[in-house]
């Protein structure tokens, strides 16, 4: 086992590029629990968001991965780890098989079955045993003569991959009961029994995964979550400082990575860092004054001539020659490469086999000349049984393949081939082609053609296609209007980050202009504009979002935004660059759902929001459960809150009271116009006015059917020593002279610390004016402002 997993493997499995784990490994960011959305969003977005999300777990390493978190006492039994492709999930298991080889860690168990999803992929046989199973992936335990020993051990299984898996696990319906390691069934059945506990119960599983595949394992299988959130930035610098010995190349490495962002969030993948590293040694030590790579589309560009390259040296022998002519005669194997990723993108695969590779033209005996020639790009693998499976590094090296192979078909009019996907017709013009692109792009919920698409349109910009000389001939092309659309504002950025692609940095500063000089934005302005502030490295102090007017429906004083645009603000509130202490969605049609994904930033121990105005959002008492969470949350620091002109109704104004009494609740004003109350909820606010805990120095209940007798209730409370209120605003709240005997005893009171009082807009008469009269001549009155 040792053996297996002391060495990691650069490229394709051939022990010259195998090099000691020990000596390159950089601690991966594993925490407990999964980010919000995991499952839905594509990876990239997946990764671009966590470069914003907040670190608010206490990281786990690797070797702890089955001990409770602390402070909690549970058996931990199965493990489900997820993590976006590349991110290190394998790595983590076999350094974790490593520790426990070598005597550094989990010295009580005494067998670690290691057991990856794409090789028994590869078992047909029906009748297998666990037993079986084991004895094909680890013969030397056919020294175990007793199969029932396995009882009276401690084991681990690890399931790797379990998104490369393509066996069937059900699990959802009865099927054979296995309790014996010897009885045989299909391998399915072997995993889901010893997953469930019918198979060796108090044997421990791992099982890793990305995230959209997890699900095939149900949650009451699953004892604890796990992600693998990859490199933060401190470990990003220590990987580049590992992989690159020169001191002062690897400095100037890391400082042009930080000059683009877009680069240096993909940097969060360990895999993406190693590309960077490959490419700009590279650069750098042909050439010190060539302009660095800027781009996604410049860095794979880039990468694809270098180990072409390496191919011809290595392997064909042959001396260094200009880009062109090695691209040139490398083209046939470059073009079958690219139409294997395009079409296999199309199916949604990531593993292929034999066949897969005969349908583009590619000979499988052959087979050790493309994984020669793309030593890391594609692999090869020699596995169970001694079949093959073939693969692309990541998942990024077959979308910008893919990419150019769309780009090349067009260019070479076979429209045939993308007939398919973009329904493309024989003399479609290439603005067409690019715009059924974005439009399929726009089409997928989880944006799995997102990076695609970056891809297709960085290549469609000439100075990309100069660098692809010899596989293509130059045809540039501008498309702008690609952001034009009213879209849901993930997806717009991600077209946003198609024109830098481009290097098309118009709407940038058109955006910025507006701004400074407070225009009306289009949708696709807002959309720069989210961009803007989740990526500035200073933060902005205020976004007030409804000052901005948009042609979308015509409605002024909002941004139409919606739910799916909170997820993105709550990403920016997570963020460890954030300076943000005022946000403003107000008018804007966010519904409780949209709430639900603002709390999840506000929660945050990176969030530094003060104020929250959320006034005519179409809110309803729902919202109010996870507003409870965030206000009674230590981290949150939220003292202003405006929630007026939402349908929040007495139930949910007595959930946030119960948060208002929390001792760690910071809130001062709470803003509650128009929520259709009635005096149902002042019992509910006179306790919080009276507890010792709340901080509350204005409540604003105005237009609402609160009546006499509700103010007389918030009246008691005010008289209490514990109250700190000094702003009371009930206008228009239904009342008539009957409840200013209860406000003048309050006034009166030496414990009342009430400065304004803003009664306007209702029924009090001259009886009700006199009463209060009276009690502003009272020594102990402070009010100092009547309305």
């Amino acid at each position: 086992m040792k053996r297996k997993v002391e060495h990691i493997c650069e490229g394709i499995i051939h022990p010259e590029n195998q090099t000691l784990l020990k000596s390159i490994y950089t601690e991966l960011y594993i925490t407990e629990g999964e980010s919000e959305g995991m499952n839905r969003e594509h990876e990239v977005q997946q990764i671009e968001a966590e470069h914003r999300r907040r670190r608010r777990d206490t990281p786990i390493n690797c070797n702890d991965i089955f001990k409770a978190p602390p402070g909690q006492e549970k058996h931990i039994r199965t493990v489900m780890t997820k993590g976006v492709a590349g991110i290190g999930k394998t790595v983590s298991v076999h350094k974790f098989i490593l520790d426990w080889a070598e005597g550094a860690a989990n010295q009580d168990v005494d067998f670690i079955f290691l057991l990856p999803f794409r090789e028994m992929n590869l078992v047909k046989d029906e009748g297998y045993s666990l037993h079986q199973l084991l004895l094909d992936f680890h013969p030397e335990l056919q020294e175990l003569e007793d199969p029932q020993k396995y009882e009276g051990c401690k084991m681990i299984f690890i399931f790797d991959g379990l998104d490369e898996s393509r066996i069937q696990l059900n699990f959802h319906i009865q099927e054979q009961k296995l309790c014996d390691v010897t009885q045989t069934s299909s391998v399915g059945v072997v995993i889901t029994n010893l997953i469930q506990g019918n198979l060796l119960p108090s044997a421990l599983i791992w099982i890793t995964s990305r995230p959209a595949a997890a699900n095939q394992i149900p949650a009451q299988h699953t004892s604890q979550v796990t992600e693998v959130r990859g490199f933060n930035d401190r470990q990003k610098e220590e990987f580049f400082r590992k992989r690159i010995r020169d001191e002062t190349q690897a400095n100037k490495i890391i400082s042009h990575m930080k000059t683009s962002r877009s680069l240096y969030i993909m940097c969060h993948i360990p895999i993406f860092c190693w590309i960077s590293a490959t490419v700009l040694q590279e650069v750098l030590l042909q050439d010190n004054s060539k302009e660095i790579p800027r781009t996604l589309t410049e860095m794979f560009t880039h990468f694809l001539i270098i180990q072409t390259n390496m191919k011809n040296q290595k392997y064909d022998e042959r001396s260094e020659m200009d880009r062109q002519t090695l691209l040139q005669s490398n083209k046939e194997v470059l073009l079958q490469l690219s139409k294997l990723a395009f079409r296999q993108l199309e199916k949604g695969n990531l593993l292929f086999y034999e066949e897969d590779l005969r349908e583009c033209g590619i000979d499988v005996t052959a087979a050790s000349v493309y994984s020669g020639m793309c030593t890391e790009i594609f692999k090869e693998e020699s596995v169970f049984q001694q079949k093959k499976i073939y693969c692309f590094v990541h998942l990024s090296i077959q979308e910008f393949l893919a990419a150019f192979w769309v780009f090349y078909c067009y260019v070479k009019k076979n429209m045939e081939e993308l007939k398919m996907t973009f329904s493309s017709r024989p003399k479609m013009s290439l603005d067409d082609l690019l715009k059924a692109a974005v439009d399929k792009s726009l089409q997928s919920e989880n944006g799995h053609l997102d990076l695609f698409l970056r891809f297709f349109l960085g290549i469609s910009l000439g100075s990309n296609q100069e660098l692809l000389q010899g596989l293509l001939e130059p045809l540039t092309t501008t498309h702008r209007a690609i952001t034009d659309q009213n879209i849901s504002t993930e997806r717009a950025m991600n077209l946003l980050l198609c024109l830098l692609e481009m290097k098309d940095s118009s709407l940038h500063e058109e955006t910025d202009m507006l701004v400074k000089l407070d225009k009306d934005l289009s949708p696709a302005h807002c959309s720069v504009l989210a961009y803007m502030i989740l990526v500035s490295e200073d933060g902005l102090d205020e976004f007030d979002l409804k000052k901005y007017k948009t042609d979308a429906g015509g409605r002024s004083g909002d941004c139409n935004l919606t739910e799916s645009s909170c997820k993105t603000v709550a990403a920016a509130l997570q963020s460890p660059d954030s300076h943000l202490t005022d946000l403003d969605l107000s008018y804007n049609q966010i519904l409780d759902s949209g709430v639900k994904h603002i709390c999840v930033g506000l929660e945050s121990s990176c969030c530094k929001l003060e104020t929250l105005r959320l006034r005519c959002c179409s809110l309803s008492a729902g919202c109010c459960s996870a507003l409870f969470s965030v206000l009674r949350s230590n981290s949150s620091r939220l003292r202003l809150l405006d929630l007026s002109d939402n349908n929040l109704q007495d139930s949910g104004v007595e959930l946030l009271s119960t948060a208002l009494e929390d001792p760690h609740c910071k809130l001062e004003t709470l803003r509650l116009q128009c929520c259709k109350l009635s005096a149902g909820c002042c019992s509910a606010l006179s306790s919080v006015l009276r507890s010792n805990s709340s901080r509350l120095r204005l409540l604003d209940l105005s237009y609402n059917n609160l009546q006499d007798p509700g103010v007389e209730l918030l009246s008691t409370a005010l008289e209490d020593p514990h109250c700190k209120l000094e702003d009371l605003q009930l206008r228009r709240c239904s009342l008539s002279a009957g409840c200013c005997s209860a406000l003048s005893s309050t006034l009166r009171s030496n414990s009342s610390r009430l400065r304004l009082l803003d009664l306007s807009i209702n029924n009090l008469q001259d009886s009700g004016v006199e009463l209060l009269s009276t009690a502003l001549e009272d020594p102990h009155c402070k009010l100092e402002d009547l309305r």
